[in-house]
C-alpha cells in the first residue's frame, strides 16, 4: 500500500474525485484546510489522507452544502466532534474488504472511498493476488473487478464462493450484472463508481449476512 506521503498529484486526485483541479486549488485558498505539498517543480503533491479529506467535502457538496460549510464540518470532524466522528466509530471494529482491481485509479478511489468510512482494505491487482490475500486475509467482503488479468473475474467469483461464502460485490465498466450473479455475486455495481454507493452497497452485504441477488447493487428497502 502506499504510505502516508505526498503521493497524487493534482490531476489525478481531479480525475479520482470528479473535481476541477480550479476548485481544488481554491478550496486550498480560501480555506486553508487542505494544504498541499509542493514537489520540486512546484506542483501540487497530495497525501492519502488530504485525498480522503477532498472527498469527504465532495461528498458534502454532491448533498447539497456550500464549499463553505462543508470545509467546516471538515475541520469539526478533524476536531474529533461531528458526525464524522460517529462514523468512524460505528466501524471502528476492523473490517477488512478486499479490492481485486486491476485498474490503480479505480483501486485507489475504492480504497479512498472504503477507509474513510472507517473499513481496513486489501488490494490486490491481479486473480492470483486476490485468491492469496483472500487465503490468508480471511476479508469480510469482497470486491471484484470482472475484467481483471484479461477477463478472469467471473471465475475468480466462484472460487471465492466456493471456499468462502463471505458476501462478493463484483463491479465492471460493462454492463454484466446478470454474468455477475450467474457467477456467484450478491451485487453488482456498473462503473464509474460513485462512492457513496458503493459505501452503502458494502454495508448493506455486511449487514444482511446472506446473498442479497439485488439488480444493479440497489439494495432492497
Amino acid at each position: 500500500m502506499l504510505g502516508a506521503r505526498g503521493i497524487y498529484s493534482i490531476g489525478a486526485v481531479s480525475r479520482m474525485l470528479g473535481v476541477s483541479q480550479a476548485a481544488i486549488r481554491s478550496w486550498e485558498e480560501r480555506y486553508g484546510l487542505i494544504v498541499a505539498e509542493r514537489n520540486q517543480g512546484g506542483r501540487r503533491i497530495y497525501t492519502r489522507e488530504q485525498l480522503e479529506q477532498l472527498q469527504f467535502v465532495k461528498e458534502r457538496l454532491d448533498e447539497g452544502l456550500s464549499a463553505a460549510d462543508a470545509h467546516r464540518l471538515l475541520a469539526d470532524r478533524e476536531a474529533g466532534a461531528g458526525p464524522g466522528l460517529e462514523r468512524r466509530e460505528l466501524n471502528s471494529a476492523r473490517v477488512l474488504v478486499l479490492v481485486a482491481e486491476s485498474d490503480p485509479y479505480g483501486a485507489e478511489l475504492n480504497d479512498v472511498s472504503l477507509r474513510s468510512e472507517g473499513f481496513e482494505v486489501e488490494i490486490a491487482m491481479s486473480a492470483a493476488e486476490a485468491e492469496e490475500k483472500f487465503a490468508s486475509q480471511n476479508p469480510a467482503l469482497s470486491i471484484v473487478e470482472l475484467m481483471i488479468s484479461g477477463g478472469v473475474g467471473r471465475e475468480l467469483c466462484r472460487r471465492l464462493k466456493r471456499r468462502r461464502g463471505t458476501p462478493l460485490l463484483c463491479i465492471s465498466s460493462l454492463d454484466l450484472r446478470e454474468q455477475a450473479l450467474a457467477a456467484g455475486a450478491d451485487a453488482f455495481l456498473k462503473k464509474p463508481l460513485e462512492p457513496r454507493q458503493l459505501v452503502s452497497t458494502v454495508r448493506d452485504l455486511l449487514r444482511r449476512g446472506e446473498p442479497s441477488r439485488t439488480p444493479a447493487g440497489r439494495p432492497d428497502g
